[in-house]
């Protein structure tokens, strides 16, 4: 019992040395980018992935598994996403390509680095089933319709079914929805990690917060600074302010959903817009200044808009009985 106690004690810390070493040998970097790209890779491959696969484990799959709420947040991201598409299409004089982008960047919000820490510390660990929901759902919408509305476009260098069939290998790799499918699959089968495990992806989950938020800002700091083109206003507005209540709205009368998934869905739809909406513009090299302002001006602005969601929610003025 000793010595199980002993192991039980050193070996997470050893076992993070392997990950980072596992993350180095099949992996690789380039040495002289090892600064942001590893701590890029760290957040999207090991830390943020441990995070949801513990945000759903724990939980009973028919808690998880809330087919309304997915409905009415993916709903809501749908219309926000409209809405700014015809911003786009009236901004870029009917070109799809552009007003695509333009649409996403007033309904991808942030959330994957600033959603779960911030979400979680504002409801605590109940609202953890709907922000992973609101994740892999948003996501599931958002980079199916972009890369078909794109190719619809012609912007796309493949054919449709090639873009189609690209999409669908990346929704079913991407680490957070891997990672979320395996929570659902540990929760289900009621499946309790090894201690050793158990311990090394705790101590990765809370690394989570704190360095996703510091690569975000640090990914801010590197766009640079332009007067932004004259409808990124209308997208942030969008964004902060039309979204959130959108979700409000469509949530609510949805009916029959706990209180903290309605706030954690507001507070998710109140997030600034996500890093990702550059990534696309630069993949298509399509508006990516404009993509940078709504960056840049989003996570400005939202500091007083998610501190006024955040107030209101916790103050029980937008949902009841929370």
């Amino acid at each position: 019992m000793e010595l199980q106690g002993l192991f039980d004690l050193l070996s997470p810390f050893f076992g993070l040395i392997a990950v980072g070493w596992a993350a180095g040998r099949l992996f690789p970097r380039p040495e002289g980018a090892a600064g942001f790209a590893w701590l890029q890779f760290y957040v999207i491959y090991v830390a943020l992935p441990c995070l949801f696969f513990r945000l759903v484990a724990g939980k009973p799959l028919d808690e998880v598994m809330n087919g309304r709420f997915v409905a009415a947040t993916t709903l809501a991201t749908a219309l926000a996403f409209g809405l700014a598409l015809m911003v786009g299409l009236r901004a870029s004089r009917g070109a799809l390509a552009e007003a695509t982008l333009q649409g996403m960047a007033g309904a991808y919000a942030n959330v994957g680095y600033m959603g779960p820490p911030l979400v979680l510390a504002a409801l605590g660990p109940a609202a953890g089933a709907p922000v992973a929901l609101v994740f892999v759902f948003d996501n599931l919408f958002l980079f199916t319709l972009v890369p078909l509305l794109m190719a619809l476009a012609g912007a796309e260098r493949r054919g449709f079914a090639a873009a189609v069939r690209t999409v669908a290998i990346r929704i079913v790799t991407h680490p957070f929805n891997l990672a979320a499918l395996a929570g659902l699959a540990a929760g289900g089968l009621h499946l309790r990690l090894p201690t050793v495990l158990d311990r090394i992806s705790d101590s990765l989950a809370q690394t989570a917060a704190p360095t996703a938020l510091f690569m975000l800002g640090l990914t801010v700091a590197l766009r640079p600074a332009r007067l932004p083109p004259p409808e990124v206003a209308a997208l942030v507005v969008i964004k902060l302010l039309v979204h959130p209540l959108l979700a409000l709205g469509v949530l609510t009368a949805f009916g029959g959903l706990p209180p903290v998934w309605i706030a954690a869905g507001v507070l998710m739809a109140a997030l600034p817009p996500a890093l990702n909406i550059f990534v696309v513009s630069s993949q298509y090299g399509l508006g990516t200044e404009r993509a940078s302002a709504c960056l840049l001006a989003g996570t400005l602005a939202s500091i007083l808009t998610l501190t006024a969601f955040v107030f209101a929610v916790r103050a029980g003025w937008l949902v009841a009985g929370l």
